[in-house]
């Protein structure tokens, strides 16, 4: 890997509890306005940060939360916003402290101890709180946040430095990176989804992608590198690669083509991609369709689920060509790349995978099970799954 730009400071400066000020300098929307998802590309320049990142790695994000929301917290409290309170080892503001450095949308079991506990009426959440209602309590607290609870209990009160007590701290967000630094030496990309949705009658924002879209131009983003050794690309080039990559899962495919390119590797490459809607969500199109002219990418198969009546997924695209598969794993020692949602689409990808095993391979099923997972313990069955 190349190296970046010699940082002006030492590269010690930069440790995850003192990460890098980066700067945004590319927001843009991928997904048209007809989209059910607003997807941005986001490019933050790391000019003289002195770290580095491989395909494949993540780069944590340290995002702040919405002001307006920590104004509304701050007035329901009925506080001022200056009240020093503890944040880590230092005293701040109880503004500042809200706004950089605790956790202010998802209630915590202390907080809802606390509301249950100082409320003059709060019977249901006493009775969600007992230990065998974990599932309701669960379903209960979909969609609802602190601000919530303080708005429907405004008989429980708090001090300042009462209520950031029982708040956890503001955590970075890992997104895969989506460009190679061989390529871009002082940047990195990332593809996020914008959360955004209504609950309870309020809109919700995800804390670090609202961030990214809404509250970034003209602030630092600190960022740090983290890497994912399991995640990363052969060292020889002549090996193929099948990488399968729904939605934002495209991410770090992106940054491998690019590697691959910029270092003139030989190895066939297959991505499989898969979205909603061809026309309206098919990010960095124009990238594949450079890769695939330029005979880097050797296939590509995109999986549209909404764009006919019965719904089509990369593991089903899998499926239709479960001979060509076999033969790039069996055959030619392709190693094989999941990323993206771990809750179903990873199992559903790793299901496909043992039955192309299974059939293509005239295997049985303990056989295929066993096979699979040789390629795992071989490293060339590879998951960034979250």
């Amino acid at each position: 890997m190349s190296e970046v730009s010699a940082p002006s400071k030492p590269a010690s400066q930069w440790t995850r509890q003192n990460p890098f000020p980066g700067r945004l300098v590319v927001n843009k929307q991928l997904s048209t306005p007809d989209s059910e998802k607003d997807t941005r590309h986001f490019e933050i320049d790391l000019t003289n940060w002195g770290l580095s990142f491989e395909p494949g790695d993540s780069v944590a994000v340290y995002p702040t939360n919405d002001l307006p929301l920590v104004d509304e917290i701050i007035h329901v409290l009925g506080a001022k916003g200056d009240e020093p309170v503890l944040a880590g080892k230092t005293t701040k503001p109880v503004r500042e402290a809200l706004l950089r450095d605790y956790s202010i949308t998802q209630p915590t079991p202390k907080f809802l101890k606390a509301i249950a506990e100082r409320a003059a009426a709060a019977p249901m959440l006493k009775e969600l709180l007992h230990p065998d209602r974990k599932h309701d309590l669960e379903n209960y607290l979909w969609g609802a946040e602190v601000i919530d609870f303080l708005l429907d209990h405004p008989s429980a009160k708090f001090l300042p430095e009462e209520f950031v007590g029982l708040l956890t701290k503001l955590q970075p967000r890992l997104y895969s990176v989506a460009s190679s630094l061989r390529v871009f030496p002082d940047r990195v990309h990332f593809i996020v989804d914008v959360v955004k949705y209504e609950s309870r009658g309020r809109v919700r924002k995800g804390v670090c992608s609202s961030f990214m879209a809404e509250r970034a131009d003209n602030v630092p983003v600190p960022v740090y590198p983290s890497s994912a050794k399991h995640f990363h690309m052969p060292e020889d080039g002549n090996v193929p690669l099948i990488m399968i990559g729904p939605g934002t899962g495209i991410a770090p495919f992106r940054a491998f083509l690019q590697d691959r390119q910029a270092l003139g590797a030989k190895g066939k490459n297959w991505l499989f991609y898969g979205a909603q809607r061809e026309k309206c969500d098919y990010a960095y199109k124009e990238d594949w369709e450079h890769f695939t002219k330029d005979g880097l990418l050797t296939r590509l198969d995109c999986a549209w689920s909404r764009d006919q009546a019965h719904k089509v997924y990369v593991q089903n695209k899998m499926l239709e060509h479960a001979a060509d598969i076999w033969n790039w794993i069996d055959g030619e020692g392709a190693q094989f790349f999941v990323c993206g949602d771990a809750r179903r689409m990873a199992k559903d990808v790793d299901a496909a995978l043992r039955k192309i095993v299974q059939e293509q391979g005239g295997q049985s099923v303990d056989e295929a099970n066993a096979y699979v997972e040789k390629l795992k313990s071989d490293k060339r069955y590879k998951r960034d799954v979250y």
